[in-house]
């Protein structure tokens, strides 16, 4: 039975709704959770969780959690095949988590409804909002059942193509990049299981990101990606642009996807009653791995920003987190864009574009901000 009223509503219970709704429920406030899909995703999609990411979910008490589940890598690297161009260590890393943890986006999630229920929460499925509306003192949102939801406020978390987002009047302007890319999650023999790194080969960008259960993630970008990927395609891409020592070889195909990217950031993470959060919020390249910890640092502060307005009745910690959220998420779509880009220079300037970052990459203070920014970390 679908409850009347609550403080707060969460649309979407990816990630970032449910880390939402779970530092909601952990200061005591009562939220509905509801998302249009019958059960969460079993496919890993967001695999990297960085150092900023976990200090704040240290608030809800999922961080150890995680970290016993995933797999800790304490370096990254931009290559050229078997040469490390810029070679990047978390361990220095003022920071209780030096290192980037690899866990798939579905067992992330399976930690955060876990955490949700443990604290009196669940979500209710399949049900879609169809329907807002607002007032001084509350908003309401209509799911395709017909059922109002009455609450103080509504978290959108519902995603890129965020229906509450369109509902509340909030623009997201940007534009979708002109490249195909690839992923496919694989068993691989012969990769190099201690770091994650980011190939600039002359054939094009690949990336290789080691997964906790012994698998590899392959991202690469190509004119024109398969939809469902198979072991020969997997391979030809590690074979022209991956390591060359060891002769990797692809031995399954796990799952596989293919996507373009779009570079978008809402104009306003507030309309009112309704708070944007995560990819209803922004999107950007996956180059770095900053998608879901950008949403899920939201989602923290997010809560705090709500609980501290449904506590007190001031707003201003809601203004803030509109406000610096988006300046966070500028900078991150800025580093992602600038990666991309980086990677996907036209073809006669990738051996130029190498013989710089394999200068720069010597210099210790060149390797530390790369480190930082991709840690969630810039000002430290």
């Amino acid at each position: 039975m679908t409850p009347k009223s609550a403080e707060v509503v969460v649309v979407g219970a990816g990630p970032v709704g449910l880390a939402v709704a779970a530092g909601l429920r952990l200061r005591g406030h009562s939220v509905v959770v509801v998302d249009k899909q019958a059960e969460g995703s079993n496919t890993s999609r967001a695999s990297v969780i960085h150092a900023r990411t976990l200090e704040l979910l240290d608030r809800i008490d999922v961080s150890k959690r995680l970290v016993e589940l995933g797999l800790e890598l304490q370096h990254f690297a931009i290559r050229d095949g078997d040469r490390r161009l810029v070679p990047v260590s978390f361990r220095e890393l003022p920071t209780p988590y030096p290192f980037t943890l690899m866990l798939p986006q579905w067992q992330t999630e399976e930690v955060l409804l876990g955490r949700l229920e443990e604290l009196g929460g669940s979500v209710l499925r399949p049900y879609a909002a169809t329907g807002l509306t607002q007032s001084a003192d509350g908003a309401a949102v209509t799911l395709d059942n017909g059922d109002v939801i009455k609450a103080k406020y509504v978290v959108a978390a519902d995603g890129m193509h965020s229906t509450i987002r369109e509902l509340a009047g909030l623009a997201m302007p940007g534009n979708t990049l002109q490249l195909s890319f690839s992923l496919v999650d694989v068993r691989a023999e012969g990769l190099p299981a201690e770091e994650v790194s980011l190939s600039f080969s002359t054939e094009g960008l690949l990336v290789i990101a080691p997964l906790p259960d012994g698998s590899f993630r392959l991202v690469a970008s190509v004119d024109s990606a398969p939809e469902h990927p198979d072991a020969a395609y997997a391979q030809e891409l590690l074979s022209a642009r991956g390591p060359k020592k060891n002769s990797p070889k692809v031995t399954e195909v796990i799952w596989g996807s293919r996507f373009r990217i779009h570079e978008r950031v809402a104009e306003n993470y507030r309309a009112g009653r309704v708070l944007l959060a995560g990819d209803a919020a922004h999107t950007h390249s996956p180059a770095g791995g900053q998608g879901m910890n950008l949403g899920l640092r939201d989602a923290i502060t997010l809560a705090d920003a709500l609980s501290t307005a449904l506590n007190r009745g001031d707003e201003s910690e809601l203004d803030a987190y509109a406000t610096n959220s988006r300046a966070e998420a500028l900078r991150v779509v800025g580093l992602a864009h600038r990666l991309t880009r980086l990677a996907n220079l036209p073809r006669p300037v990738r051996p130029l574009r190498n013989a710089v970052l394999g200068l720069a990459g010597r210099m210790p203070r060149a390797q530390n901000a790369l480190a930082r920014q991709l840690a969630g970390l810039p000002n430290r």
